[in-house]
């Protein structure tokens, strides 16, 4: 926010803010509408009524303290508190729709300000003898001369006349609870209502402007001397206050008046006060501080969101945020505001607008304990407000905005939010990269996983060998020559699995290396980011590949448990590499690894239809490691039309033994391989199996085979015998798996 849209001679303090909001709480609504709703819904109703309106109200006024002692908070209040949590764009949506609620908040104030003078218009009319004249002849030329006022004089004006306002207002509010009715009912109900009375959430959504007398605090922001601490106290001592004030008023109403004269008498009230015309006084005087409030807040928040440079046109956006020299007054800005105001005096209807309003309002306070929920749970080091209100608090005031503006009027709900997304994908347009709430959004699942991994490293392991899955780890120098290491990758991790890629950089750690490693993993992350991968990326600087290996070996895996698979790669041209992953195979082996090498050739994965297994007497214990990996692959969608075949190289004698016991193993697993595709070959030791499997296998797009430490005192000539094969996924098991 730039540093204009502070009032350089900004002095208020706590008051203006508690005055601000509670001649809003104690506005048009309570005089105007508080009987006609205990009438509708009754005095338990009214309580309910109170009761929701402060489970949004008081949770958004804890977390607007806590948002506000965690920054400077400048011009455009609550527009300001959201901006700059969730980031401009989103902010910026929901300041617009704030905006809008603000400025026709100053309509309603003004509509109501006219019913005030309801009685005079009858008696004026019945002492000339002409017709009730409309109430527009009293509220248009109203409006003009506030206009007038706050384009002249500005919200200095505005708070000299505040404190006025108050004081007639506690006076006002004395006199009714202090009087006594002649309409009193003789038996007091509590449940008392009105034939064909309107529904709860109707009334409610005609009460609620009531109780958004908290955003009208947070609006004089710029001006305010030290808002870190007014905006808290002011905003929260008016609304508990609010609360109290609120429910002797409606129980007020109950023990002095019946239900139908509740209805029927929309300013009820002078008939119970003890001097009738100070309620007409108070409503006059209230409607005018609501007025004079919202008219000096909605500017101010046009005013921010043009210096925030939010509309596509920069003149657009500096004529909204320029203000006059002297006091940075909004001048332009309140243009724009009376021309809506206007729009809406000539509409006319209170309980109209007082939905519209609702429903702005309602979308702002859900955001702000959305914001304060989100970053409770985002834990960001750089969020430290001095106060702090309570995750579960800001959870209740965000689910409850959101419920009840569907209850309210659901097509006014849908319309509301349809608004704000076309409101975000135009000021989104062109400036995507001014994002809050994506930096917000990551902390919060940053702390989600981290809880899930202190979670699953707690697990009992013996579940993991029951109901094996791969927590699987590659490291390659040669990414960007051969995609098929980080191919297996992404379709281990695709579904059942968790991947870590790791690109080898040799060397040792210090200014050439560590750019070398950054600018390989950007291009991991655009080579990922094209094929909907679900690895995770990084890069390790290591001196040599046995150094990284026993690196990469003690790397806790994302899934919050060790890994327990190890896969490398090397190429049929180029077997050097071969020689590194074998030297270090004891030590994998002991820390428990199950090891795959992947073979790859100029065939690569060709149309990824078949996978064939090969099973060998010498190598059983990998048999389950290898079907698993073999299910595990296919389902991705890459090999969605594929097949997996099982060729077991068995001694003659066994061969229908041996079958049995796959087919028997294949259906208890529940793996997708069809018996007809499970095939036994006589083979006798003195026989070539790599020549066998060659032959066999030459037309399978990927083919698993397995070893053990014995072959690996044969050396690299064990996994290069096999030249007219596609890709080979070389596998050993530290120990056998159980499908079950």
């Amino acid at each position: 926010m730039k540093s204009q849209l502070v009032n350089p001679n900004a002095k208020f303090g706590t008051l203006p803010v508690f005055f601000t909001a509670l001649s809003t709480i104690f506005g048009a609504i309570l005089f105007l509408r508080f009987g006609w709703a205990v009438g509708q819904v009754g005095f338990i109703g009214v309580i309910g009524i109170i009761a929701l309106g402060h489970l949004v109200t008081i949770p958004t006024a804890m977390a607007v303290a806590e948002i506000a002692t965690n920054q400077r908070v400048q011009g455009g209040g609550a527009y300001y508190i959201i901006s700059r949590s969730f980031g401009l764009n989103i902010g910026a949506a929901i300041g617009l729709a704030l905006y809008f609620s603000q400025a026709i908040s100053v309509a309603f104030y003004i509509i109501a300000f006219g019913e005030a003078f309801d009685p005079v218009i009858h008696w004026l009319s019945g002492w000339l003898n002409i017709p009730v004249f409309d109430k527009r002849f009293i509220t248009i030329p109203a409006m003009a001369i506030l206009t007038v006022i706050m384009l002249t004089r500005g919200a200095n004006i505005g708070m000299k006349a505040l404190y006025w306002v108050v004081a007639i207002l506690l006076v006002s509010l004395a006199c009714f609870l202090m009087g006594k009715s002649n309409i009193a009912p003789s038996e007091v109900d509590l449940h008392s209502t009105i034939e064909n009375n309107e529904s709860f959430f109707y009334v409610f959504a005609i009460i609620f402007p009531a109780f958004t007398g908290l955003a009208a605090g947070l609006g004089l922001s710029g001006d305010l001397k030290h808002p870190e601490k007014s905006i808290p106290r002011g905003t929260i001592w008016a609304t508990v206050a609010g609360l109290v004030v609120y429910v002797f008023i409606a129980y007020k109403l109950t023990i002095s008046a019946s239900a139908e004269d509740l209805v029927a008498d929309q300013l009820i009230m002078q008939r119970i006060a003890i001097w009738g015309p100070i309620i007409l006084i108070g409503l006059a005087a209230a409607s005018l501080s609501s007025a004079l409030g919202s008219i000096m807040i909605a500017p101010r928040t046009l005013q921010a969101i043009g210096a925030d440079d939010i509309f596509p046109s920069q003149k657009l956006n500096g004529w909204f945020a320029r203000g006059r020299n002297h006091d940075n007054e909004p001048v332009n800005a309140s243009i724009i505001s009376v021309i809506i105001a206007f729009g809406f005096i000539l509409v006319g209807d209170v309980n109209f607008v007082a939905e519209i309003i609702s429903m702005f309002f309602m979308i702002t306070y859900g955001a702000i304990c959305l914001i304060s929920l989100l970053e409770h749970f985002a834990a960001d080091p750089a969020y430290r407000p001095t106060f702090r209100s309570r995750w579960y608090i800001s959870f209740v005031g965000a689910v409850a905005s959101f419920w009840l503006m569907f209850k309210m009027n659901t097509p006014y709900a849908v319309l509301a939010i349809i608004l704000m997304i076309i409101f975000y994908f135009i000021i989104t347009h062109g400036k995507e990269e001014r994002r809050g709430f994506n930096k917000l959004f990551r902390g919060v699942v940053f702390q989600i996983s981290r809880e899930l991994q202190v979670f699953a490293q707690r697990a009992d392991r013996e579940d993991w060998d029951i109901s094996w899955r791969p927590f699987a780890i590659c490291i390659s120098e040669d990414t960007f020559k051969r995609r098929s290491p980080f191919d297996i990758m992404r379709w281990i991790s695709y579904r059942y699995g968790f991947g870590t890629y790791i690109h080898f950089v040799k060397g040792k750690l210090n200014t050439e290396t560590d750019a070398k490693s950054k600018e390989s993993l950007q291009r991991l992350l655009s080579l990922a980011k094209g094929n909907r991968s679900r690895v995770y990326l990084d890069t390790i600087i290591s001196p040599s590949y046995t150094s990284a290996i026993a690196q990469v070996a003690q790397l806790q895996g994302i899934s919050g448990r060790g890994n327990n698979l190890i896969i490398f790669e090397f190429s049929r041209t180029e077997p050097k590499t071969l020689d590194d992953i074998l030297q270090n195979y004891g030590m994998l082996d002991s820390a428990g690894f199950d090891i795959c090498i992947l073979n790859t050739g100029y065939k690569g994965f060709g149309y990824k239809s078949e996978i064939h297994i090969w099973i060998k007497p010498d190598d059983y214990r990998n048999a389950n490691l290898m079907i698993l990996l073999a299910y595990i692959i296919i389902g991705h969608p890459d090999w969605k039309r594929s097949m997996i075949k099982i060729v077991s190289l068995t001694h003659p004698d066994e061969l229908e033994t041996k079958k049995n016991q796959l087919i028997t193993l294949i259906k208890q697993g529940r793996i997708p391989i069809s018996p007809k595709n499970v095939e036994m070959i006589p083979f006798k030791y003195e026989q070539d199996k790599n020549e066998v499997i060659s032959n066999y296998s030459s037309d399978a797009d990927l083919t698993l085979i397995g070893f053990n430490k014995d072959v690996i005192k044969e050396g690299s000539d064990a996994f290069t015998g096999y030249p007219d094969l596609g890709n080979i996924l070389f596998v050993c098991a530290n120990r056998m798996k159980q499908i079950s």
